[in-house]
């Protein structure tokens, strides 16, 4: 492979030798870069990871998402679609730095990988392309790096595509993001005329040869049509740096022409504060600017040791815990993600956070309160893997075998244990039934359909009460398209999928109140329990709320678990279309016990029923999942566009022109979404597209509701 200069003029041919017969040891936790790649989708999220792979050595041929070769797109889902579906991660080296990276999705049915990636990241490279700017999956991704504290570079990639704009780009991430972007390049050319970057830190200017697949970067001078550009942006990176960092203000004070020995430091600061987005620009698929991005990945993200100790709660005092990372700490980490393998079985996706974590070791998952062996530590990239003997604090790592662990459990020792901050996961707002083909089938596609759950939480499995027919619920189209393909070919189950169909949810639209009394005798016992409660509606979005505000010497303490667990199981299924229950505050205002003949199973039953009279009184409503909708459009067919969204209940926020193109914000609902792709190819001639993802649940106009009960 051919050597590459860093910019600040050292050699790194990506990997040490050292590290690659030690790469699991022998390095400080400050050398550690856990770094995910987010975008929106086709932003060249893929196409640059394979890149960064392809220069530190991890890989020696570039793998392309178009010609469906690309590494981390292993999947044949991937590999035919062109797009990537599930998280995938890899382990390189640069400048004597071990680089943890996990590539992630864009599409938004699979937001879900990029939600528990962030969780537990230290930093993320979001990338946005050139022409596209801020799409409305870059403003997701980017609000779940926010949610998280993840420090974030941008990278303005596509910047050879007709229509670039380095500093549209920049602008727009200010004013959509709200992001205090702040470039640390400059763009030679745009479009077909972009050759390079210039190095505003270090004020150079760098080429990438054609001849060696930008392998040899060359440094040039900084282009004289550029210079006072250059010198400009520089001027107000300082500035910006300097905010944050006394050093940096003392000396910028007395010479404006600060040292790239000061600066490195203080942007990195300011970007593991937040208080700065470093910009940086290239083109991936042309090879040019990945190098670049890699060193400021070294240089601005912080390593385990950058970011605050994890924080938690010990499960039995639910006292906080914190955990510093360190070795010599007590063993946490947390299970982000779950995968089948066919060679190894279940792979537990781990976070190390502190400790370290050893093969025939003894872990403590505080929510089942269970103990189990570890068998297999691997290292993880893409699909393929190699055996360690342990993972240390700061590092990223799958466990095979594990059979009690699922998404968000807490890995820790049974003398010092910690419960972290588990993961949350967005509603699935759309459902298709699913039946085996013959009889033969049936517990393969259970089986099937239990270990697809597993790996992804935004993805459930129901019966249908009344029909008997099993219901599987996703994000999206394209997640059930993606889950039924898998039935069929990785799986290998005959099943047959009906059409998906929206997942309803009910609601209250008044106060209403309940009343039950159970009384029966079972097994030559007596079970008695009377409750009261009261239902009332929430805030769209604020979930439910269960309260008891019936005391103790009415109800004895005993019996509020139980009566919790009734009203929760109660919640799942509505009085109108057996639809979940959605926001509404449950309150259980009053009831009696008996002395004697009270028992769990007469108030949890109680509580069911009780609730179930009281949504009737209240009410209640049926909510549909509500779409935030954008299209890219050519003026021209603007006003079909229009026509068509207004004959599909849409609501239009705002219309933005944008060179020669309009770009829709409306809001629709999504039972009126089938088949738009096809759709709105048809009206424009397919020079339009667009994207689309959930935004809020909403009532049902009172002329549908009963035509949408009776057709379900």
């Amino acid at each position: 492979m051919s050597v590459v200069v860093s910019k600040d003029g050292k050699k790194c041919s990506g990997v040490a030798p050292s590290q690659r017969e030690d790469a699991s040891r022998g390095r400080a936790l400050s050398s550690i870069r856990n770094i995910g790649i987010v975008a929106h989708i086709d932003a060249g999220k893929t196409t640059t990871t394979e890149r960064i792979l392809y220069y530190t050595g991890r890989v020696y041929k570039i793998g392309e998402v178009h010609e469906g070769t690309a590494v981390m797109d292993w999947m044949e889902q991937e590999q035919e679609r062109g797009i990537t579906i599930t998280s995938a991660a890899t382990t390189c080296f640069w400048r004597d730095r071990q680089i943890n990276i996990i590539d992630t999705p864009g599409h938004v049915d699979f937001t879900v990988e990029v939600e528990r990636s962030l969780r537990v990241l230290d930093g993320a490279v979001g990338v946005f392309c050139g022409v596209g700017g801020v799409q409305p999956q870059s403003e997701t991704v980017w609000r779940q790096a926010k949610k998280y504290n993840v420090p974030c570079l941008a990278f303005i990639n596509k910047m050879d595509r007709m229509g670039a704009n380095f500093d549209a780009v920049v602008q727009q991430m200010r004013e959509k993001l709200a992001a205090p972007a702040v470039p640390v390049q400059l763009p030679i050319g745009a479009a077909e005329t972009f050759s390079g970057i210039i190095d505003l830190v270090h004020m150079k200017a760098y080429t990438f040869s054609e001849e060696t697949l930008g392998s040899d970067v060359v440094e040039i001078p900084v282009p004289e049509e550029l210079a006072s550009k250059a010198e400009e942006m520089r001027a107000a990176l300082v500035e910006k740096a300097a905010e944050s960092d006394e050093t940096l203000l003392e000396a910028y004070l007395e010479n404006s022409d600060v040292s790239a020995d000061l600066l490195v430091p203080a942007i990195r600061s300011a970007a593991i504060s937040g208080d700065m987005v470093p910009v940086l620009c290239g083109s991936s698929l042309k090879n040019k600017g990945v190098q670049p991005l890699l060193d400021a990945v070294v240089d601005y993200l912080p390593s385990p040791v950058d970011i605050p100790a994890v924080k938690g709660i010990h499960p039995k005092t639910e006292a906080e815990e914190t955990r510093e990372a360190s070795d010599f700490e007590p063993l946490s980490g947390l299970a982000f993600k779950m995968a089948t393998d066919s060679f190894v079985g279940k792979l537990v996706f781990v976070r190390i956070y502190s400790g370290k974590l050893e093969k025939r070791q003894n872990v403590f998952n505080p929510r089942t309160r269970k103990r189990e062996k570890i068998g297999r530590l691997l290292r993880l990239h893409a699909n393929s893997r190699e055996d360690v003997e342990v993972l240390f604090s700061g590092e990223i790592g799958a466990i095979a075998g594990l059979k009690q662990f699922t998404t968000g459990d807490t890995l820790c020792v049974e003398n010092s244990p910690i419960v972290l901050e588990s993961i949350e996961f967005p509603e699935p707002v759309i459902a298709m039934a699913i039946e085996p083909k013959t009889q033969a089938d049936r517990d393969s596609l259970t089986a099937a359909l239990q270990s697809m759950m597993d790996e992804d939480p935004t993805f459930r499995v129901t019966t249908n009460e009344d029909t008997g027919q099993t219901i599987v619920n996703g994000m999206g189209e394209l997640h059930l398209e993606i889950i039924k393909d898998r039935i069929l070919r990785e799986f290998k189950v005959r099943a047959n999928a009906g059409k998906p169909v929206v997942a309803y949810r009910e609601s209250a639209q008044k106060v209403g109140t309940g009343t039950f009394t159970f009384e029966r005798e079972i097994g030559g016992r007596g079970h008695f329990a009377k409750l009261v409660i009261e239902v009332s509606p929430r805030q769209r979005g604020e979930g439910n709320q269960i309260d008891l505000s019936v005391s103790n010497e009415v109800i004895p303490a005993e019996f509020h678990l139980p009566i919790r667990q009734g009203i929760s199981d109660a919640l799942m299924t509505g009085v109108l279309g057996n639809y979940p229950l959605v926001d509404i505050h449950v309150n259980v205002t009053g009831g009696e016990a008996h002395p004697v003949d009270s028992s769990e199973m007469a108030f949890r039953t109680a509580a069911v029923m009780a609730l179930r009279e009281a949504v009737g009184e209240s009410s209640p409503t049926l909510l549909e999942p509500i779409m935030k909708l954008e299209i890219i459009v050519p003026e021209e067919h603007l006003g079909d566009v229009m026509n068509d969204l207004n004959g599909r209940r849409g609501r239009i926020r705002e219309i933005e022109a944008r060179d020669a193109v309009q770009i829709v914000h409306v809001d629709v609902p999504l039972a009126e979404m089938f088949g738009y792709a096809t759709t709105l190819r048809s009206l424009t001639k397919g020079r339009a597209s667009y994207t689309m993802e959930p935004q809020s649940f909403e009532a049902v106009p009172d002329s549908m509701q009963e035509t949408i009960l009776n057709r379900y």
